[in-house]
This record gives C-alpha cells, sequence and structure tokens, in this order.
C-alpha cells in the first residue's frame, strides 16, 4: 500500500499504478471472481444470443417496435458480458498490465457503452409499455417501426460517445486532475458524471415502470368490477396486468444488481475507499454480469411470442436428435425382415 501511495504522489498516470488496483490478494478470491465471470458470462451469451435468434428468425417478433428494443438489450447485454469479463479477469485475475493506458481506457469504454446501452435499452422497453399502456389508441402511429430504429440509432450513439471521452482526452492524466479510486486513470468529475447519467436512466425506468404499475392496478380493478365485459377487453388488460408483473421483475433485479456498485462508485467520489471496500467492488461489478443473464430468463419466460418460438426450437432439435438414433434400428428391422423372407 505504502508503494501505491509513492507511485501516486510520483506519478499518478504511470501504467504500474494501475497494480495498485488490483486488489484480490489471495488465489480464492481470484478463483471466485474467474468462476463468477465465466459462468455468468457464458450463459448471457448463450442466452442473449438465443434471444437474437427467436425474434429475428420469426417475422411477426422482429417487426414489432417492442421486440427491437428487447434485441437490443439483448445485443447490448451479450457484448458487455464478452467484454466485461474477459478484461475483468484479465485485470483482476491475471494481473495483466503490459498494455498501454489508451488500451485499459478502450477496454472501459467498451464494458461502460455496453452496459449504458443495456440500460438505455430497458428504458426504451419501458416507454414503450408506458406507451401502450397509457395512449393504447395511439400506440401503433406514435411508435413506428422507423422511429423504434431512429430512437435506437440515437441511444447507441450517445452511449458510445459518452463512454469514449476519458479515451478522447477527459481522463485525470491529459487534464492533471483527481484519479478516481476505482479506475485507474478515470477523473473523478467523469465518473461523477456517468453516475448521474446512469441514475437518470435509472429514474426514468422507474417512473415509466411504476405509472404502468398503477394503469394495471386500475385495469385488474375495472375487470373486478365488470366482468360481463367483451372477452377481447379482458383479454387486452389481462395481457397489461402480465406485463407490469413482468416489470417489477425485471425491475427489481436492475436494482438488486446495480444499487451495490452506484452506492460504492458515490461513495469513491466523496471519501477514500479502503482495500476491503474495493474487494467488495470487484464482487460487485459481477452483479452487473448477473442482471445482463436474468434478463432474457425473464422475457423469454414471460413473453409468450417468444415462449412458443423457444418450444418449437427444442421441439425441432429433439427431432434432429431422435432421426438418427431411429435410424440405425429402422435399418436393422428392414434386414431382419429381409433375412426372414
Amino acid at each position: 500500500m505504502d508503494i501505491c501511495k509513492i507511485q501516486e504522489n510520483a506519478s499518478k498516470c504511470s501504467v504500474t499504478t494501475m497494480e495498485c488496483f488490483m486488489v484480490l490478494s489471495t488465489q480464492a478470491q481470484k478463483i471466485s471472481i474467474a468462476t463468477l465471470c465465466g459462468l455468468f458470462g457464458t450463459l448471457c451469451v448463450f442466452e442473449n444470443s438465443l434471444v437474437l435468434y427467436l425474434i429475428f428468425s420469426s417475422p411477426g417478433t422482429r417487426r414489432k417496435p417492442s421486440y427491437l428494443f428487447i434485441s437490443s438489450l439483448a445485443l447490448a447485454d451479450t457484448l458487455a458480458s464478452i467484454i466485461f469479463a474477459c478484461s475483468f479477469v484479465n485485470f483482476h485475475v491475471f494481473n495483466e498490465t503490459v498494455f498501454s493506458k489508451e488500451v485499459f481506457l478502450l477496454q472501459l469504454a467498451g464494458v461502460n457503452m455496453t452496459f449504458s446501452a443495456s440500460l438505455s435499452s430497458l428504458l426504451l422497453t419501458a416507454l414503450d409499455r408506458y406507451i401502450s399502456i397509457s395512449r393504447p389508441s395511439e400506440y401503433k402511429l406514435l411508435m413506428t417501426r422507423k422511429r423504434a430504429w431512429i430512437a435506437l440509432g440515437v441511444l447507441w450513439v450517445t452511449c458510445a460517445t459518452i463512454a469514449s471521452l476519458p479515451l478522447l482526452g477527459w481522463n485525470c492524466c491529459t487534464l492533471n486532475t483527481t484519479c478516481s479510486k476505482l479506475f485507474p486513470f478515470v477523473d473523478n468529475n467523469y465518473l461523477s458524471s456517468w453516475i448521474c447519467f446512469v441514475m437518470v436512466l435509472l429514474g426514468c425506468i422507474v417512473y415509466a415502470y411504476a405509472h404502468v404499475l398503477w394503469r394495471a392496478h386500475q385495469h385488474v380493478a375495472y375487470m373486478e368490477k365488470n366482468q360481463a365485459q367483451v372477452e377481447k377487453l379482458n383479454t387486452r388488460m389481462r395481457m397489461d396486468v402480465m406485463l407490469a408483473k413482468t416489470l417489477v421483475m425485471v425491475l427489481t433485479v436492475l436494482v438488486l444488481c446495480w444499487s451495490p456498485v452506484l452506492v460504492l462508485m458515490i461513495y469513491s467520489v466523496f471519501a477514500r475507499l479502503s482495500n476491503h471496500l474495493r474487494k467488495v467492488f470487484a464482487f460487485c461489478s459481477t452483479l452487473c454480469l448477473l442482471n445482463s443473464m436474468v434478463n432474457p430468463i425473464i422475457y423469454a419466460l414471460r413473453s409468450k411470442e417468444l415462449y412458443s418460438s423457444l418450444r418449437m426450437v427444442f421441439s425441432q432439435f429433439r427431432r434432429q436428435l431422435k432421426t438418427p438414433e431411429e435410424s440405425p434400428g429402422a435399418e436393422t428391422t428392414h434386414k431382419s425382415s429381409v433375412i426372414e423372407t
């Protein structure tokens, strides 16, 4: 720890100072981090890739704006899991410091961009549901495929721009300002700005989901009072209620996974972190990966269209597995019948 203080005073932007941020001191901690990243990362890539396949293999789902937003979420989570798991394990487990400051900031930009895009895609999904339940008669006019693609383009460009700012010069090395206690070369002001950006995203998501839940509650009360209404109207309301339950699950997982990381980030801006808290932050960071892994499970289980497509894929896969197994038996039966004849 004394060496880190000396290096910070002498040259806080030296590549060797990255060793001060490698807080995993025991082999057990490194194995735990590697196992969590490997397990969550592999499952995340598989699940989100499957969601992307299910959406774009069906003409009915890939044309709907809501599924375009879900596909953006799945793409962001896939990229986040790959970039985060590889860079995180490489840094904390293998203690790799041979790459330059620019390479490290490029990796950090990739992680920031993909996780920001994941949260932004959740926000677009929430806004899509907000419009569909608050203005159902105008939904198709307001939410067209063209507007959905424009919103996705703005989303990814904005996230890429914000994530690239440290690489473009907003870092404590170039500006000679206070460095973050959690990330090498990152300016404390940039970290504060990024935290504010994420908090705004989460706040908008919570507001949109809260409105959807409130409308769903109204629909439940309406259905209880008007049991003799038209079946089509009741079906629409049941769909809204089921959607609200899905959003509650997504929101709960989102808050549980991101709260520890954001709390520690905010604390690091105003106070000096101990080695123990930085170890806690390293393990809490894997919860963001867990969030990316859980999202496709929720959508696959709660969306009837995706769930039915998933069942079709599994049934086709089973038939393909059974075909080679049945072929030898059929061939043997045919041969025995010829011999008997």
